[in-house]
């Protein structure tokens, strides 16, 4: 960049936040809903990361115009909403498999959530623009502030009333392997601020309290940050084992069934045998690969209560690998306390007599999808359980199964959780080696939802430094290591089987496998340390 860069860049951003800065009413809003649009950009399946350099520093420069608490938060809100609504449209999918029954709920799925999850970035808005009404926050210490509270938010936005940390900002680097390895150090959250806080920078150039050397400086550091955990991610995979976990060869089986089919009543035995058929066939490298060990099927592969039904489970045993399991997903039922009847969305290992050697229930229920939490106010079923609720299990645990080594089993969104996928050390129980993830997107057809749904899933492999396996009826099956290279995969829509070793997990945990989010939390607090410093400084 040129010295006449340097001097003109900063008048035009400052004509451009000045511009900003003096809308009101509707164009304001409006902005804002565009700008938090544009933030979604950066997400997979996108990964436009340098939009943030935009979306950013426009809503800081809208903020900037507010005048009251009402103004700062609807700022906020906004943005949230244009975010949230381009990054979730794709839920609204799912009810276009019975849409004669759910129709009702299209409104809700298409902007209710977003209406919800833009509460949190509202709320952050707020924060900055009240925080800075006291003299915090100053010169660069503006683009400090509002990455923590951002941060602050969105690990928020992750945990109450069950969380839903779907689409937070450090997944954008999910197409940056390099940089991703930072997640192993500060989780995803940590990568989120770090992420914002870099992208807040240029709001600074337009500041006429912030020497231009100064504000230049700060986005170059900025900048040099990332590219230095790049350059320390790219020596990390370039140390990375290529070890897998011997005798053991696993079929990943993805049917692509439609979803209208899945539990049609004429369907379900046809779809369980189409399975057996593919966990069967030669695969196209079956002459050179060891053999098969272990056949994994999806979530609610067999749509059929298998405890019940001696004949299927004897018909699976009979497909099972030689010494090995058939796991799958499948719904159980069992009676509860008073007699009435409990629904389990399930994993199941069955053995070649037929015997089921292990089981999981789901432990972190779909709200609205497995289970009614408004039941009071709308009486109707859950719509994943076709009418009926599920109810949740304990985990999440380690399992143990024969010919394995110990697995911690999730199912569907439950692998979104960052920190909550292993279970407690404290607890007593085993530390698992690998991840095994069953799940269904073929309620979301080809849309973005099932290519976000992978790299989340990727990413818990890289913070735990464990292996993980992912098996979908259809989008996207894989095996990704402990560093998140995808050594198997097969692409959403398409049917078939794809058999892959299982890598080795680190032979010690990651820094935020040790202490989770409490890296985060110290970055964190550092962050609204300086940030609340900041006064008229420059």
């Amino acid at each position: 960049m040129t010295a006449t860069d340097m001097t003109t860049t900063p008048a035009r951003l400052g004509r451009l936040s000045a511009g900003l800065a003096g809308l009101t009413g509707w164009r304001r809003l409006l902005a804002a809903a565009g700008f938090g649009g544009l933030a979604t950009l950066a997400l997979p399946p996108a990964d436009a990361v340098p939009l943030l350099l935009i979306a950013f520093p426009g809503l800081l420069w809208l903020l900037d115009g507010a005048r009251t608490r009402r103004q700062a938060f609807a700022v906020g809100w906004f943005f949230g909403f244009g975010h949230h609504l381009l990054g979730l449209y794709w839920i609204s999918a799912a009810l276009f498999t019975d849409i004669e029954r759910f129709w009702w709920a299209l409104p809700l799925s298409a902007a209710g959530l977003p209406i919800l999850l833009a509460m949190f970035t509202g709320f952050a808005t707020l924060l900055v623009w009240t925080l800075r009404g006291r003299g915090m926050g100053q010169g660069l210490g503006k683009a400090v502030l509002f990455a923590a509270s951002w941060a602050l938010f969105e690990w928020l936005r992750g945990h109450v009333f069950t969380g839903f940390p779907w689409n937070l900002i450090g997944y954008g680097w999910t197409g940056v392997l390099p940089v991703l390895q930072g997640v192993s150090l500060i989780g995803v959250y940590g990568l989120s601020l770090l992420t914002v806080l870099v992208a807040a920078l240029p709001v600074a150039l337009a500041d006429p309290a912030v020497p231009r050397r100064r504000a230049w400086g700060a986005l170059a550091a900025g900048l040099a940050l990332f590219a230095a955990l790049g350059a320390w991610g790219g020596l990390r995979l370039a140390g990375a084992s290529d070890a897998t976990v011997p005798d053991v060869r696993l079929r990943l089986v993805q049917p692509a069934i439609d979803q209208r089919l899945k539990w049609a009543a004429g369907e379900r035995v046809r779809n369980v045998q189409q399975q057996m058929e593919l966990s069967v066939a030669a695969a196209a490298d079956s002459t050179t690969a060891a053999p098969v060990t272990h056949v994994i099927w999806a979530e609610t592969a067999v749509p059929l209560f298998l405890d019940q039904d001696a004949r299927l489970r004897q018909a699976l045993g009979s497909i099972t690998p030689p010494g090995g399991l058939l796991i799958t997903g499948v719904p159980r039922m069992e009676a509860g306390p008073e007699g009435e009847p409990l629904y389990y969305n399930s994993l199941a290992a069955v053995d070649g007599s037929g015997a089921v050697t292990g089981r999981f229930d789901k432990f972190h229920l779909v709200p609205f999808g497995e289970y009614m939490p408004l039941r009071r106010w709308l009486p109707v079923g859950a719509i994943a359980g076709n009418g009926a609720e599920f109810s949740a299990g304990p985990g999440p645990v380690s399992l143990d199964l024969k010919g394995l080594p110990p697995v911690s089993p999730l199912i569907c969104y439950e692998v979104i959780f960052p920190g909550a996928v292993l279970p407690a050390s404290q607890d007593g129980a085993t530390r698992p080696r690998w991840m095994l993830n069953l799940t269904n997107d073929a309620w979301y057809g080809n849309t973005a939802g099932p290519y976000q749904h992978f790299a989340i899933a990727r990413t818990r492999a890289v913070e735990e430094g464990m292996p993980l396996v992912r098996v979908a009826n259809t989008g996207i099956s894989g095996v990704v290591d402990s560093h998140g290279r995808i050594t198997a995969m097969l692409p959403l829509g398409y049917r078939g089987v794809v058999d892959a070793a299982l890598p080795e997990a680190l032979p010690t945990p990651t820094l935020y496998g040790r202490v989770g989010d409490g890296a985060f939390g110290l970055l964190l607090l550092t962050c609204f340390a300086v940030g609340l410093r900041a006064r008229h400084r420059g």
